[in-house]
């Protein structure tokens, strides 16, 4: 039923093996490499349209800090003006009035000491 394989054959059978092994090695080597080099191609392609992307963000984000800080120098410049302008007012206010000047803030403070020791009574019973 069986017959006996002779030495040869066995050799034989294992040199097919062997074979047919390293061919499935190769094949996998080469569809990994194929892969791999598939992959290293999507990156290269994901890397080339995210890079202007980054880049006009970076510009983006650049422009606005640049325009923020326009405003805030804008702004400063603009309280300064005012700051002085007041300031200018209020020193011609009491070069033309000087009396009327004295008896403003006088009562400016008193009305500000009333409030004051209002609140801290209030504070006090609570």
């Amino acid at each position: 039923m069986f017959a006996k394989k002779t030495p040869e054959q066995h050799n034989g059978l294992a040199d097919h093996a062997a074979q047919s092994a390293e061919l499935a090695i190769k094949s996998t080597q080469r569809m990994a490499n194929e892969t791999l080099d598939g992959l290293s191609e999507s990156v290269n392609d994901a890397r080339n349209q995210v890079a202007p992307l980054l880049n006009r963000a970076t510009e983006q984000a650049s422009a606005l800090a640049h325009r923020g800080l326009d405003a805030v120098r804008n702004g400063s410049q603009q309280l300064r003006e005012k700051a002085v302008h007041a300031s200018e007012t209020t020193a011609t206010y009491i070069k033309n009035d000087p009396i009327k000047s004295v008896l403003i803030a006088a009562a400016t403070g008193a009305a500000l000491m009333a409030l004051v020791s209002l609140i801290s009574r209030s504070r006090d019973r609570g």
